[in-house]
This record gives structure tokens, C-alpha cells and sequence, in this order.
């Protein structure tokens, strides 16, 4: 998987999944929590299936 998130990107959506990942444990405590998941793991990994699917690339190296 080739990486198409840029750093800022990357960050915003760790930061972003850890703070919807909380609302499971405090807060309302709502199981819609757990998408938390997605923008932290496609943080972590540096790739999001979707921006692959609408050709996005916010990664500046590597650009073709």
C-alpha cells in the first residue's frame, strides 16, 4: 500500500480517532465510538482506501 496522507493529515486523523475512540470509554459511552477506529488506524498506516479510490494524494513525495 503506497502512503497517500500527508503529515498533517496524519496527525489530524490520530488525533481526531483517539478523541472519538475516548467517547467509548468516557463520556456517553455510545458503541458509534468504536469508528474511531478507522481514522486512526488509516493515521497510523498512512494510507486511506478512500482517497486511493478518488485519486487524492496528500502526501507530497512520491507524486506522479
Amino acid at each position: 500500500m503506497p502512503i497517500n496522507e500527508g503529515a498533517i493529515d496524519r496527525v489530524l486523523r490520530v488525533i481526531l480517532g483517539l478523541a472519538i475512540l475516548s467517547l467509548a470509554f468516557f463520556g456517553p459511552q455510545s458503541p458509534w465510538a468504536w469508528l474511531g477506529l478507522v481514522p486512526l488506524l488509516t493515521g497510523l498506516a498512512g494510507f486511506c482506501p478512500a482517497y486511493a479510490l478518488l485519486g487524492i494524494r496528500t502526501c507530497p513525495a512520491n507524486r506522479q
